[in-house]
Parts: structure tokens; C-alpha cells; sequence
């Protein structure tokens, strides 16, 4: 069976609005479940594809200081 997780997490979302996208996150985190991390992950590669790079420099400040 070939399964790509990412594609089929793409396609959960897909049509989402903000409001569905945000619920997902924190439904994720709150839930505290390990087979929510794959979601998040896939998520987490669409902003950083589609963040500026100065966006992206400011995401890898909050994460360093996160992880402090």
C-alpha cells in the first residue's frame, strides 16, 4: 500500500478557512496526541514555504527561545 501521510493531511485541509485551519492546530496541541504531530509538521512546511524570509528568521527566533 503506498500512503504519502502529506498528501493525504493536504487533502483533510484542503478548502479550510482561517477559522478551520486555527481549530486544527489547536485541537492538535491541546489534544496532546502523538499522531497529531505529522498534521502539525505538514502544516508547519506550508507557512514556512509561503513565509517571506524575514518571516522565517522570526519563526526560528520564537522556536529557539521556545525551546530555552
Amino acid at each position: 500500500m503506498d500512503l504519502n501521510l502529506r498528501k493525504a493531511i493536504l487533502a483533510n485541509v484542503s478548502g479550510n478557512n482561517e477559522d478551520q485551519i486555527e481549530a486544527t492546530i489547536l485541537d492538535a496541541i491541546q489534544s496532546g496526541e502523538e499522531k497529531m504531530l505529522p498534521g502539525l509538521g505538514v502544516l508547519f512546511e506550508v507557512l514556512w514555504k509561503e513565509a517571506p524570509e524575514d518571516e522565517r528568521q522570526q519563526m526560528l527566533s520564537y522556536m529557539a527561545q521556545g525551546v530555552q
